[in-house]
């Protein structure tokens, strides 16, 4: 395990592969931690110097006091890049990662080679619905949200075939720090970018899943057809297109990223 501070807040952080490969950086959902891009090592790895991070409050980072704003986050990523001397890199972001990845692809494109950004949206859901989840998981903890979240994350059919994926995500949800995940759950509140998208200079991929309830097909294609010459893939699945439909996922990475 290896770990970095970044101004106080202690991130958790795998950085695998061979030095001399260009690196990637993947950023995760809401309530997940590094292990949700499993599925993508393989694929990626013969190409790619691999950079995996819990993001603040998840995993195995710590939990600084909130509240939070998605320019925190994304400083976190500058900080650890600095941290571990890395000029550039590209950035792949899914769901509350693919804020973190419009708000450095808006304020640190140089830091950039490629930005992919993954089952998310300009500006995911309305504050009321974020304000009920925050002063619901407060309240009660995360118990509440886990059978929703699992139903939004993952298809039917996925459920009923990958018990033990879904056990192991239900998991990894209910390990989050309870306040981290509500500063959290408000930094997405307040993130819009839809003003700002067409600022983004960085070659742009946007993956949507076709069953998504969270950021639907036609946000992805919003980012795609607002992000200049930004294009767009959509997938098989529910929101956690890596995973569930991760070989479809893998394929669009690969051809994007060593284009």
């Amino acid at each position: 395990m290896a770990f970095l501070d970044c101004e106080g807040n202690r991130l958790h952080y795998q950085l695998t592969g061979d030095p001399g490969l260009p690196v990637l950086a993947f950023s995760n959902s809401l309530g997940a931690e590094l292990s949700m891009w499993e599925p993508q090592l393989a694929a990626l790895d013969p190409d790619f110097r691999i950079l995996r991070y819990d993001t603040r409050g998840h995993g195995l980072s710590s939990a600084p006091p909130g509240p939070y704003a998605i320019a925190d986050l994304g400083r976190d990523v500058l900080c650890l890049l600095d941290a571990l001397e890395i000029q550039c890199a590209s950035f792949c972001g899914l769901s509350m990662g693919g804020l973190i990845g419009q708000w450095l692809g808006i304020h640190a494109a140089q830091r950039l080679d490629k930005l992919v950004l993954a089952n998310t949206a300009a500006k995911i859901g309305v504050p009321e619905i974020w304000n009920a989840r925050i002063e619901l998981i407060l309240r009660e903890g995360l118990g509440p949200v886990v059978p929703g979240t699992l139903d939004r994350w993952f298809t039917g059919p996925f459920h009923a075939a990958n018990p033990a994926i879904v056990a192991a995500t239900a998991a990894m949800i209910h390990s989050t720090d309870v306040s981290a995940y509500a500063a959290c759950c408000a930094a997405i509140r307040d993130a819009d970018f839809r003003a700002n998208l067409g600022s983004i200079a960085v070659p742009t991929l946007a993956i949507a899943g076709c069953f998504d309830p969270v950021t639907s097909p036609q946000d992805g294609r919003y980012l795609a057809d607002t992000i200049p010459g930004a294009s767009y893939v959509e997938l098989p699945a529910a929101h956690l297109s890596n995973c569930e439909s991760a070989s479809a996922f893998n394929a669009a990475l690969g051809r994007f990223l060593c284009a």
